[in-house]
């Protein structure tokens, strides 16, 4: 869907070729970002761009509530994880507190991503 007429692939289009992640340049992507990405890449309209990441996002989000896990190749597995109860301590105080159950958002990332992050050719054959 990102590799246009100039080769850019996914990962060039997110930052524009320069490598990831930005490596002097503390920056954060966007919706905003991402959304202008897609109408320079694709083709799309602003609207249209825009409309096409809030549907993504909105099913990735729906996946994840229902617990489902949300694999992206090439970049990970998004997934949902239920903690138990247990006893956690005040660090000022040392006063004992229950921590109650919850889910926890677990992100893992792909072989791809952590060779692209370490600056590495990413591994043949693993797109995880």
């Amino acid at each position: 869907m990102f590799a246009a007429d100039n080769g850019l692939n996914l990962h060039d289009s997110l930052t524009g070729g320069r490598g990831f992640p930005y490596r002097h340049v503390m920056n954060t992507v966007t919706r905003a970002h991402l959304a202008e990405r897609i109408y320079t890449q694709v083709g799309l309209s602003r609207n249209e761009s825009a409309d096409l990441l809030e549907g993504v996002l909105a099913r990735v989000s729906k996946a994840l509530e229902q617990g489902e896990s949300v694999k992206i190749s090439g970049f990970g597995t998004f997934s949902v994880r239920q903690k138990g109860r247990r006893v956690g301590r005040n660090p000022k105080t040392g006063v004992e507190v229950p921590i109650l159950p919850r889910r926890v958002l677990v992100f893992r990332p792909s072989q791809v991503l952590k060779a692209h992050i370490n600056g590495h050719d990413a591994p043949e054959g693993d797109d995880e």
